[in-house]
């Protein structure tokens, strides 16, 4: 096991109808995965609907894999925000609950320049002993991470890897060229391109439902077998669609993880609405 993993799932937060969150899901979402094959969790990141989650939630929730979790599995907390003093907070508190390593995204809403972008990533860097997996997804947070950015992020001591969903692979492999960062697919219709071109793994969604398969498709294409990686692929996308091109990603994963019975509840928090559910029966909140 590399010190982020091979076969990361982005975890869905488990949380109560009305919002509050779930541990008995909580903790019967972790062991489902570790049963089924990952052997990176990640906490807190974009389908664990952090941008809703409070300070205290998070640093809980990484506290609460952790504890289960135990040497089975590195837990990679996501720390990102679109401020720095509080992306610096959530990393301490992240480290002090016992989280392996960061997920760190670009900054969000304000589109900093690549400098402030820089900035914003250092001084995370900086703020604990963790080493960091830098988030680059644009379509979210309005502004990319350059090439020259990730180029000079790559020497700080501590920054050692990208989740990659920006999906230009050209790119990504002119930066591994330059540097020693391991990339991960980001982006779940893309992993066996990725891996073909020497991804070092996977931070996946379907892998919340299907994390034997994402494993298996690693494993063939580190034996060399493409043909048996894309029979794995082909075999994927069913699932990739359902959860990945209709609605939001955290919602329709929580009903399918509600649907084979590992967590008790798919509810998620507003401004996301569970799938299926239509609009005009939410309340307006007061």
């Amino acid at each position: 096991m590399t010190e982020f993993g091979t076969n990361l799932v982005a975890m869905v937060t488990p949380m109560q109808p009305g919002g509050g969150l779930c541990e008995p899901g909580l903790t019967r979402l972790v062991d489902h995965l570790l049963a089924t094959g990952c052997d990176g969790l990640v906490v807190g990141g974009t389908t664990g609907e952090s941008p809703t989650l409070s300070e205290a939630e998070a640093a809980g929730l990484v506290r609460d894999v952790v504890a289960r979790a135990g040497n089975r599995a590195r837990v990679i907390a996501g720390v990102g925000t679109h401020d720095t003093a509080a992306s610096i907070r959530r990393a301490r508190e992240a480290e002090a609950a016992g989280a392996d390593a960061l997920l760190l995204v670009c900054p969000y809403y304000s589109r900093p320049t690549q400098d402030g972008v820089l900035a914003h990533c250092l001084a995370v860097a900086d703020a604990t002993e963790l080493p960091v997996m830098l988030y680059d997804v644009p379509a979210r947070t309005g502004v990319a991470m350059a090439p020259s950015t990730l180029v000079e992020l790559a020497g700080h001591p501590r920054i050692r890897a990208v989740k990659d969903a920006k999906g230009d692979l050209a790119e990504a492999m002119a930066v591994r060229s330059r540097t020693s960062l391991a990339y991960y697919c980001g982006i779940d219709e893309l992993n066996l391109p990725y891996l073909a071109c020497g991804a070092a793994g996977l931070v996946s969604v379907v892998a919340n439902v299907a994390a034997g398969r994402t494993a298996d498709l690693i494993r063939a294409v580190r034996d060399g077998d493409l043909v048996k990686a894309r029979a794995i692929d082909d075999d994927l996308r069913p699932v990739t669609g359902r959860l990945l091109r209709s609605g939001t990603a955290a919602a329709n994963t929580k009903a399918a993880l509600a649907g084979l019975g590992v967590i008790p509840h798919a509810s998620v928090r507003l401004p996301l609405v569970e799938a299926g559910r239509p609009t005009r029966a939410i309340p307006t909140p007061p």
